[in-house]
């Protein structure tokens, strides 16, 4: 298998849970690192009628594998952020019969 061209720098985040001092709970999002990546548009439709216009874009976000157990290696219900767009993590699988690379399909919501 060819190398995979790793251009893009991701901040991978997970979600964090915290006292909020009023007996809930606020939610935030982890710092893990950062890790390069390949992004590719997958497919993408516009979602009306919801009293906010969106559009949704499936992505395929390519990475370095990290072993199992890893806070480097991402997982579902985690995050990617470039700058200030968002790609949540639906699905993480590896690449290769080797496991040198993962795909994590994503997905980014735009309001128009």
């Amino acid at each position: 298998m060819r190398p995979v061209r790793l251009n893009r720098a991701l901040l991978l985040e997970a979600p964090l849970r915290a006292p909020d001092g009023a007996g809930g709970f606020a939610r935030g999002w982890l710092a893990r690192g950062t890790l390069w990546a390949r992004v590719e548009a997958r497919s993408g439709r516009d979602l009306d009628g919801l009293g906010a216009a969106l559009s949704r874009v499936l992505l395929r976000i390519t990475i370095r594998a990290a072993p199992p157990g890893s806070s480097m290696r991402p997982a579902p219900e985690q995050r990617f952020r470039e700058g200030g767009r968002i790609y949540a993590i639906r699905a993480v699988r590896e690449l290769d019969r080797d496991g040198k690379y993962l795909v994590c399909e994503a997905e980014e919501e735009v309001a128009r």
